[in-house]
């Protein structure tokens, strides 16, 4: 599958939804309250700007970049001591492989039915994107979110507070015109701020446990099967809450908020809790 190639019903809705959302909120909203040209105005103007800008330009490479994918001359090597974790299978035990690909699976790499071939580090498929979010992309399709949220819950405060405020510009344009677009932008903002913010929390709570969100789907399952068993499941790659943020985020707190990914490595090996104790298979 080529990365971000050709139409994309979905990747067109969202671009349409943002161009709408910045336009409305810059020069409608912000121009209502403040009035563009005054100083709280052109303020406002240039932080939602730049808010939008990082929104827009981090939703451009999570489409571009590749998530990462296996490759072809990859083979586990069981007598590695420094690769102490091995996935297995759940049937048989045997090394994961896939039978699609005809490759071996690297731990937490996953096949793509959509994108017809196995992604690194796998978190999920999103039609929005129109393509997988998985090792190489995750951090960008993460902070992607945030500034989303953060735009979205911006633009419904400005929307708020110009219905509030009486402005001398009513006069001049049909009201008409600008209750529809407080409708149409209401209609967009409030659930979007809903299911985006959720969704930041939800993938937060995913990074400080250092699960993608197939791995928690599996360790609910996992945790199922070993209660019974009279067990306790232990996540494999959870390192501790800082060491989990690190391992996504990046070590530099500079950059966290940046779409910089030079702290990831090849996405064949991941560290484990069980590092420094002998070797045990996990079950996938």
């Amino acid at each position: 599958m080529k990365r971000g190639s050709g139409f994309s019903f979905h990747v067109t809705v969202v671009i349409a939804a943002i161009a709408f959302i910045y336009f409305s909120t810059v020069f409608v909203f912000i121009d209502q309250w403040f009035g563009i040209w005054s100083s709280p105005g052109m303020l406002n103007a240039v932080f939602f700007t730049v808010v939008a800008v990082m929104c827009i330009s981090n939703y451009a490479l999570a489409i571009y970049t590749d998530p990462g994918q296996v490759p072809s001359s990859f083979v586990p090597d069981v007598e590695d001591p420094d690769n102490i974790v091995h996935e297995i299978k759940r049937k048989g035990g045997d090394l994961r492989y896939c039978q699609k690909c005809s490759l071996y699976k690297p731990p937490r790499a996953h096949h793509c039915r959509i994108c017809n071939r196995c992604i690194l580090r796998m978190d999920h498929h999103c039609v929005w994107m129109n393509n997988c979010v998985g090792h190489a992309n995750y951090k960008i399709f993460f902070i992607f979110v945030m500034y989303a949220v953060v735009a979205c819950i911006y633009s419904l405060v400005l929307l708020a507070g110009s219905i509030t405020i009486d402005s001398p510009k009513d006069d001049q344009l049909s009201e008409g015109s600008y209750r529809v677009v407080y409708i149409i932008s209401g209609l967009i903002l409030v659930p979007l701020s809903l299911a985006l913010g959720f969704f930041l929390c939800w993938h937060f709570y995913l990074i400080l446990q250092n699960k993608t969100t197939i791995e928690y789907q599996e360790g609910v399952r996992a945790m199922c099967v070993a209660e019974k068993g009279g067990y306790v499941y232990s996540h494999p790659y959870d390192l501790g809450a800082y060491e989990n943020l690190i391992a996504v985020l990046g070590p530099n707190v500079l950059y966290w908020l940046l779409p910089s990914t030079k702290h990831i490595d090849s996405g064949l090996r991941f560290r484990t809790s069980f590092d420094n104790v002998p070797r045990t298979p996990v079950s996938k």
